[in-house]
């Protein structure tokens, strides 16, 4: 028992190559310099940041039936976590479309072909489009 405690209290090993996060961390241009100790507690927290960030969207994930993380389920988590939501939420993509819907409604959008043209103005993918036979499409607009 007292070799699996040993085994626990040593240091971890991060997930996270810390030469990249130092890199990262010189990107600032306030910083000259980084301690090592400095650099081993901010690879430790990013380390910590994105497990916690993973497993509570997995967890939502899991609430929405879902087998997969998507981005809408890192949102939500987020969202649901304030000091996370103040710094992280800006930086996320915006959703385009939420997953839940069925795939059927995309096939339901309006095609761009399908809009009026005002009077005296062409669409530009009659430009270029490939004609038929081979011979060069004619214009309306002499």
């Amino acid at each position: 028992m007292a070799e699996e405690e040993k085994s626990v209290e040593g240091p971890t090993r991060s997930e996270f190559p810390p030469g990249r996060i130092k890199k990262i961390m010189k990107l600032d241009k306030d910083i000259n310099k980084i301690t090592s100790e400095a650099l081993s507690l901010v690879v430790c927290s990013t380390d910590l940041f994105l497990r916690f960030l993973a497993e509570n969207s997995a967890e939502v994930a899991t609430e929405k039936k879902r087998k997969f993380v998507k981005l809408e389920h890192i949102r939500i988590a987020v969202k649901r976590h304030q000091p996370t939501s103040d710094f992280l939420l800006d930086s996320l993509p915006v959703p385009t479309q939420s997953s839940d819907k069925p795939a059927s409604d995309k096939s339901r959008a309006i095609s761009v072909t399908d809009t009026t043209v005002p009077a005296g103005t062409r669409r530009i993918d009659h430009f270029f489009a490939k004609s038929v036979n081979g011979a060069p499409i004619q214009s309306d607009d002499s």
